[in-house]
């Protein structure tokens, strides 16, 4: 079977030409970033096209939540709202099981209350049992499960989990992590191969074939490079090894977000959160009518979560759970036995590395902007998977006549120069150190490249003897 000439020569040299003394020293850096691009392209793809389906489901989910969920979610407006304290009570006639961990009042005029319930048989763990009672007349109009800080219901939940862990646990967290690890090598790789090509290649207009899905690839990624960043940054921000190691970084730095004390004597923030503490029926002391008042008084508006106190030690905790553009993330503590002010915490007092995480992450789940935000994600999704779909086309048109994907040839290490090449892999083992599953999956390509490449030699030195 004969081979077929690849159809763009300068995206693939057979052998990598010497660098010629007017393109510089950076000049023999190309090949081996499209080598790197290629590779890593064919081999993270099918993990990066997992995280774009679901993440493109997930942020489809929160429209589609209200409407699948819009009996419990919303209720028709009435004339005035109920004691806080009397939709608990009808809440607990309906579901008596378990305990009160937090109750979200009301917050619009069509909107239900939530009483969110812990340790109820059947269900998960970190999950409660949301019971959703209209703030007008106390009727309890279902009970749903939910999980996270954002209240997701079944549907974005199960979504959810999808997307982050493949519904394997801590060990499924492994393929989002490696796909955060890796979107922006790929996309970084993809802008300076762009840039590095000449301007007549880059066009996609009259062009046909592998020019045309190459030219529709480079267009296409180079628009949505900057969100693949982001992307990549902010999922690994609370990823289970990178996460880890940005964690430390960031309270080395004295950055890490604050938590309000729930102690009843109050504190300086040191204390736990109390966010996972239950309380019975949710009524201590002064009750939760009185709290709620209080914490209005100290300007925390709308959205709310209050949790009860978790044992007789610890105070009330009322904090704003506003996710989107403006964030409400206020908290106050209040002793449940005098309904004094104990503690406050103030969402602008968070140090700046804190802040940033919180919208970091918020723009990237879909709640920073609401529906906008939500479209923004679906795009990147979209253009994520439209990318991977032409880079697999294209490996299959260089090999067509031949081979199916004729992978790129070697040799691009040789032809860097050393003063490029040590500061380079240092750049890259301090990276593969904090980003680990960047590091031990290049480690182990160049491994197994280099190994390939030696029997290879042995194979065509024999083959002249």
């Amino acid at each position: 079977m004969s081979t077929a000439p690849s159809t763009l020569t300068d995206e693939a040299p057979q052998q990598p030409a010497p660098a010629s003394p007017s393109r510089g020293p950076w000049a023999p850096l190309r090949p081996l970033i499209l080598r790197l691009h290629f590779y890593a392209g064919v081999l993270v793809a099918p993990f990066l096209l997992v995280a774009a389906v679901t993440g493109f489901l997930y942020a489809g989910s929160f429209q589609a939540e209200k409407l699948l969920y819009s009996h419990e979610m919303t209720v028709p407006v009435g004339d005035t709202k109920l004691p806080v304290s009397e939709q608990v009570d009808a809440a607990r006639k309906a579901h008596p099981e378990g305990t009160v961990s937090a109750v979200r009042p009301s917050p619009a005029a069509d909107a239900s209350t939530r009483v969110l319930l812990s340790g109820v048989e059947g269900v998960g763990p970190n999950h409660t049992l949301a019971v959703f009672v209209d703030p007008y007349t106390a009727e309890v109009r279902g009970s749903l499960e939910q999980y996270g800080s954002t209240g997701a219901l079944p549907l974005r939940t199960w979504i959810s989990e999808l997307h982050r862990n493949l519904h394997l646990g801590e060990t499924g967290r492994l393929y989002s992590e490696l796909a955060a690890s890796w979107l922006w090598v790929i996309a970084g790789g993809g802008i300076v191969l762009w840039f590095s090509r000449r301007r007549a290649l880059r066009k996609v207009r009259g062009t046909s074939g592998r020019r045309r899905t190459l030219g529709l690839h480079g267009t296409v990624g180079l628009w949505a490079a900057l969100g693949f960043f982001f992307l990549s940054a902010t999922g690994l921000t609370w990823s289970t090894y990178a996460g880890a190691t940005i964690d430390e970084l960031r309270t080395s730095l004295h950055q890490a977000t604050p938590s309000i004390s729930a102690a009843a004597g109050g504190g300086e923030h040191a204390g736990h959160d109390a966010a996972s503490g239950a309380g019975g029926d949710g009524e201590h002391g002064v009750g939760l009518d009185k709290v709620l008042s209080v914490a209005r008084a100290e300007g925390l508006g709308d959205p709310v979560e209050i949790v009860p106190p978790a044992d007789a030690e610890s105070a009330y905790v009322v904090k704003q759970v506003q996710r989107s553009w403006p964030t409400k993330q206020d908290a106050v503590a209040i002793d449940p036995a005098t309904g004094q002010v104990t503690d406050v915490l103030r969402f602008a007092d968070h140090p700046v590395l804190a802040k940033l995480t919180r919208w970091g992450i918020d723009l990237h789940t879909g709640v920073l902007f609401g529906l906008a935000n939500q479209i923004l994600l679906m795009l990147l999704a979209l253009s994520l998977i439209l990318l991977i779909v032409w880079g697999y086309r294209m490996w299959w048109q260089r090999g067509r006549g031949s081979a199916f994907g004729r992978p790129i040839p070697r040799g691009a290490w040789s032809q860097v120069p050393p003063y490029v090449l040590v500061p380079l892999m240092a750049v890259i083992a301090v990276l593969g150190y904090f980003v680990p599953l960047l590091g031990i999956p290049l480690a182990g390509f160049l491994v197994v490249d280099v190994v390939l490449g030696e029997i290879a030699h042995r194979r065509g030195n024999r083959a002249a003897a």
